[in-house]
């Protein structure tokens, strides 16, 4: 019990004293890129999932 509590004391330490963590700005700017990137693989896959169903219909009307 007591390696527990040491572990769980330690973690903390590590948390509020040795890691550095981003500030408001830092943060709204990792989202901002985030939510970019994603829109753009969005749309990507959007634009090539739509070609491919054109293609697949082609595809299938000739032999339908």
């Amino acid at each position: 019990m007591e390696k527990i509590k040491l572990y769980i004391q330690d973690s903390y330490n590590e948390l509020m004293n040795k890691v550095s963590w981003p500030t408001w700005n830092e943060l709204q700017s990792s989202a901002i890129v985030v939510l970019v990137a994603t829109l753009i693989f969005g749309f990507v896959i959007f634009f090539i999932d739509f070609l491919f169903q054109g293609a697949l219909n082609v595809v299938y009307n000739l032999f339908a």
